[in-house]
């Protein structure tokens, strides 16, 4: 089969590449009147000269393929108006378009009359799915779809996150604690060049730094996937695999800030994944869970704890020794303290971390422990104490009903 150029349309008019939609009309219908078959029988010649007019006439005097036809140099229904502008950008930026179309016979795809040597339309059926490839190859390449290349300049490492778990008087105090964490480190055989060796010519492209796909019967030179269309290529390093870092677990101590709270975050700048070609490393993020106590609960800076006092001590009022978190220290019951009374002891509670002499309180929650009487005599002094206070702690329950 004989291999076409692309096209002039233009010139089989006769008309200048400005030409307007009235000049295209005139010209083809002065042209057609001259290569008629009916004017010309039996004549091979003028009838394949009123093909070509009628394909170029065709493509020009539709305003979308003319359009294509601009841009791209051919048409065919395959090209979408999009991927022609792309090529079209790329071309006016002096970008070369990685597609060679010369010496190429297009004569064996659907395309349409605008497309260099068409077929009839039986002859396309049977070839349709043919121009799936094309398209898809074709779109790809124009549209920007080729995958970017790896930066090759230095690359941050990224952070990472943990949470770190510290006992409840640690977080209050403050102190050293420690934590392992999984990171990637610069690897210390290519010192993070991700090669070893000096650069050598790529196998795949032999050194060009492209390698022709086929499409169809298109012949497209990309760049070359083995050396990112460099030419050139290194050995990867047998440590990393060409990572350029190696995973090593290790073991952080970082400081805690007295008053730390639970869910405070901690930021160990460059203790993160190592960076690539010199590139700063990451930072290591800890997010602080504290542990508990069997007597002291934390909300923020407050202490809180419950404390049971006797009968007596609740309804004549005391001074009892209760626990901070700085030791014992003594708690004023008032008289007639009820059970649950909440009872707040000021700054006795957790210094702030992010304003150092700055305290939270001590909240102590009543708990009225009632005696088990176990002799006679407490309980007649009980009953006694019954009728002097013979009062119904439940009449105020039944008024509000």
């Amino acid at each position: 089969m004989a291999t076409t150029q692309n096209k002039d349309y233009y010139a089989t008019l006769g008309v200048k590449k400005t030409a307007t939609a009235e000049e295209i009309r005139k010209a083809f219908r002065k042209a057609a009147r001259k290569y008629h078959p009916d004017v010309n029988p039996n004549d091979k010649k003028a009838e394949e000269k009123f093909k070509e007019i009628s394909e170029a006439n065709d493509v020009l005097s539709d305003e979308k393929k003319r359009k294509i036809y601009d841009q791209v140099g051919f048409y065919s229904d395959q090209i979408d108006p999009a991927t022609a502008e792309a090529y079209a950008r790329q071309q006016s930026a002096g970008g070369q378009p990685p597609v060679d179309f010369g010496g190429f016979d297009f004569s064996g795809f659907q395309g349409g009359p605008g497309f260099s040597g068409s077929r009839s339309s039986q002859q396309t059926e049977g070839n349709s799915a043919g121009w799936g490839s094309f398209k898809d190859i074709f779109s790809g390449i124009f549209s920007g779809a080729q995958q970017p290349q790896r930066p090759r300049g230095p690359e941050p490492g990224t952070d990472l996150e943990y949470q770190a778990t510290v006992d409840f008087w640690t977080a209050i105090r403050g102190g050293q604690a420690r934590i392992q964490v999984n990171r990637q480190e610069t690897c210390p055989t290519c010192h993070g060049q991700a090669s070893t060796g000096g650069a050598m010519q790529c196998p795949e492209c032999n050194g060009t730094g492209q390698v022709t796909q086929m499409g169809g019967r298109m012949k497209f030179n990309i760049p070359c996937p083995g050396c990112n269309g460099t030419g050139h290529t290194s050995k990867a390093c047998p440590t990393c695999h060409g990572e350029g870092v190696v995973t090593k677990t290790e073991t952080v101590d970082f400081r805690i800030k007295a008053g730390t709270r639970d869910g405070q975050r901690i930021r160990l700048q460059g203790k993160g994944n190592a960076g690539i070609n010199g590139g700063p490393a990451g930072d290591l993020f800890l997010i602080v869970r504290t542990g508990t106590h069997p007597v002291f609960t934390r909300v923020g800076d407050d202490i809180h704890l419950t404390v049971p006092v006797t009968i007596a001590e609740a309804s004549l009022g005391a001074k009892v020794d209760v626990p901070t978190i700085d030791g014992r220290a003594q708690l004023k019951i008032p008289p007639g303290t009820q059970s649950g009374q909440k009872l707040r002891m000021r700054e006795r509670g957790v210094e702030n971390a992010q304003q150092p002499g700055k305290r939270g309180d001590e909240i102590v929650t009543v708990e009225v422990v009632v005696p088990t009487l176990n002799d006679e005599r407490s309980r007649e002094i009980m009953r006694e104490l019954a009728k002097l206070n013979a009062q119904d702690p439940r009449t105020a329950l039944f008024d509000k009903l």
